[in-house]
């Protein structure tokens, strides 16, 4: 299967990689010392898993990647919109039957609840297909990618149209990344999973980024458990809001949190310290404008969202 890789970050480049070692065609989109490196040394992916390198494709522009099946979105969501014209460029090289008998698929794998609606209204509903993903990684040096600890995870599912029963093209797609080793699962509604993973992760990352904490010594402060429960549980009640309903509750949130290794820190957190942009308009954010929107209240989001609101340009801005 033809795979384009546009994000070729810790997300983007450790996917793809695997995709690679397992026998497929993947071109990446990357730019400057990232994709010099990987043009000339190949890709390195670092885990606990197993350490290997591979030789990649790599472009600056989409057209000179030629016709894929499946576009890979895997930048960061204040990056979207800059992105949206190469995948334009992806999608018009791909007129071929691809995932399922159906046309080339894009499939987002941002953050947060808003990118498939983002992409769909540049591309179309039917071309996308909505994902999120559990995994920790970082370049951490141009053409060289660490994963912490082993969890990879993949949920993905359709966000448009008949979301009665998982697509075909979204069983193929999770077929091929289960072949390449990776853990991934398909449903029929992408929905619930993706505010799942927002009520967990708009929580984690507000309060270890507002804390410039791991959430470890987070974990050891008094009433800790009980605001964090508090935060998941405004988002879960938002989506419910939305009409999203989701099997997870407040406590199965906490549990996982608790059950994390005290040394991690969210990628918000990682990125605050870089100095680069966050996304708290795509977590915090999206979560207490929505909740105003539909008269749920939100205040522990709402507060984070101002916290971190005047840090979410970079570079210490604020």
């Amino acid at each position: 299967m033809r795979f384009a890789i546009v994000g070729s970050g810790g997300v983007g480049g450790y996917y793809g990689a695997k995709l690679v070692r397992a026998g497929h065609e993947v071109g990446f989109l990357a730019r400057g010392s990232h994709l010099k490196a990987m043009r000339e040394k190949g890709l390195t992916i670092l885990s606990q898993e197993g350490d290997f390198t591979v030789p990649v494709r790599a472009e600056e522009d989409a057209a000179r990647l030629g016709p894929v099946d499946v576009v890979v979105l895997a930048v960061k969501n204040y990056d979207v919109a800059s992105v949206l014209p190469q995948v334009k460029t992806l999608l018009a090289a791909s007129e071929r039957p691809a995932l399922g008998g159906s046309s080339a698929a894009v499939v987002t794998l941002q953050n947060g609840v808003d990118s498939p609606s983002e992409v769909a209204a540049a591309v179309g509903e039917p071309v996308v297909i909505g994902g999120t993903t559990y995994i920790s990684t970082a370049i951490t040096e141009p053409g060289v990618i660490r994963q912490a600890g082993t969890l990879h995870r993949v949920v993905l599912g359709e966000t448009f149209g008949d979301l009665s029963r998982v697509s075909s093209r979204v069983q193929a797609l999770r077929d091929v990344l289960a072949q390449a080793g990776l853990n991934a699962e398909a449903v029929a509604d992408i929905r619930a999973p993706l505010w799942e993973k927002l009520a967990f992760l708009s929580a984690m990352a507000g309060f270890c980024t507002a804390a410039r904490s791991s959430i470890g010594p987070l974990r050891e402060a008094p009433f800790f458990r009980d605001v964090f429960r508090e935060a998941v549980a405004e988002v879960l009640r938002v989506a419910a809001a939305e009409g999203v309903s989701t099997p997870t509750s407040p406590d199965d949130v906490v549990r996982f949190m608790e059950a994390m290794a005290p040394e991690i820190r969210p990628s918000m957190m990682v990125d605050f310290d870089a100095g680069k942009p966050l996304e708290v308009e795509y977590l915090q954010g999206t979560v207490a404008r929505r909740g105003h929107a539909l008269s749920v209240p939100t205040p522990v989001m709402s507060t984070l969202y101002s916290v971190l609101l005047p840090h979410a340009r970079g570079s210490r801005q604020g």
